[in-house]
């Protein structure tokens, strides 16, 4: 990141050097992150790039909104009473580690609090750690990391990170690792015996999980659903958290995105039954829809009834793939029984379909 010209600005009682940054990110061609016509306590409103008006904050030497310094000669003990609750406290070590204000300049130490305070639901993290990553400071230099942590901020109600992604033209890539979900072992862990069709990957399950179970037990044959199938659903979803929650807002133990969740009368996706609920239902309308294919069904699950209508069938992505081939795994079956007078088939599965049962 480069820098032009700077002009003194008071900050907390004392002065600080404001700079104008620019970014070049992507094939992009750079654009102005600040300017130095808005002085510190200036908030004159611009255009964004959408055409409407937006009041933009003064900026700080770092091309991010001005905010209050970190104390000068602190210690890291000393954040937390500058911030007041232990996520301002995560946040304003990472910014002082970041600036070197007040403690050691480390930019890995900063992105690591980052991303801690982002797992943790901070949309100001997110987008600070996506500054780190458009600007190669304390990470590699990755544009495509940087607009999912911009669209994930943005998601959360950042309205910066909002108008950074638009200007990126969106997103195009993957959150960090230190963001991602802990990788699930392997089938063969998961299943008692994968070659025996009559083993059940769900007998022996620790007992949170086993009152989870109990409930899908009892909610999924009033749906037409194997609990079997609803289970592996569950288990390749979200690992039986039901406070769960995806890049894409996909919520609780089904993973049930907004849309999904008003689609089907879900109001708490955090709720357990609610949740199964929901999801035993989409589960009911996709087997109809696919006329009781299992990997289309838990295809459309995974990537939208659209894509695997579009596509024919399972679409071409390793992410979808493996999905389905971990779900059929777990469920040991190709087919299950539907009711073909909730929908129309699917062009995809309506002259490969099993006779309804």
């Amino acid at each position: 990141m480069s820098a032009g010209p700077s002009d003194a600005a008071t900050a907390g009682g004392r002065t600080r050097v404001r700079a104008c940054s620019i970014a070049v990110i992507g094939a992009m061609s750079a654009f102005a992150l600040c300017n130095p016509a808005l002085a510190a306590g200036d908030r004159a409103t611009k255009a964004d790039a959408s055409g409407l008006p937006q009041p933009l904050p003064a900026m700080s030497a770092k091309g991010r909104p001005e905010r209050e310094s970190a104390p000068a000669g602190g210690s890291e003990a000393a954040q937390p009473r500058a911030w007041g609750d232990p996520m301002r406290a995560k946040l304003a070590r990472a910014l002082a580690y970041e600036h070197g204000e007040g403690l050691p300049k480390d930019e890995k130490i900063a992105a690591a609090l980052y991303c801690e305070a982002a797992v943790a639901g901070s949309a100001e993290a997110a987008f600070e750690l996506g500054w780190m990553y458009a600007n190669g400071r304390g990470v590699a230099h990755d544009d495509a990391t940087a607009s999912a942590l911009f669209d994930l901020a943005a998601r959360h109600g950042h309205r910066y990170a909002r108008i950074t992604l638009e200007r990126l033209g969106g997103v195009h890539g993957m959150l960090p690792e230190c963001m991602r979900p802990v990788t699930p072992p392997p089938l063969e862990t998961q299943l008692a015996d994968e070659g025996d069709p009559g083993s059940d990957p769900f007998a022996n399950l620790p007992a949170d999980k086993r009152r989870i179970a109990d409930i899908v037990n009892r909610m999924a044959p009033h749906y037409g659903i194997d609990p079997r199938l609803a289970l592996s659903i569950i288990a390749v979803e979200s690992n039986f958290n039901r406070l769960a929650r995806s890049v894409k807002d996909a919520r609780g133990l089904m993973q049930l995105i907004p849309e999904t969740a008003a689609r089907f009368n879900v109001r708490n996706p955090y709720d357990v039954q609610e949740n199964v609920r929901g999801g035993l239902a989409y589960l009911r309308w996709l087997l109809a829809y696919y006329r009781g294919e299992v990997a289309l069904a838990a295809a459309a699950y995974n990537a939208g009834e659209g894509v695997v209508d579009r596509y024919g069938g399972v679409p071409p992505w390793p992410e979808t793939r493996d999905y389905v081939r971990r779900i059929l795994a777990l469920f040991h079956r190709a087919h299950h029984p539907y009711d073909p007078a909730i929908v129309e088939p699917s062009i995809a599965a309506a002259r490969a379909a099993p006779p309804a049962h």
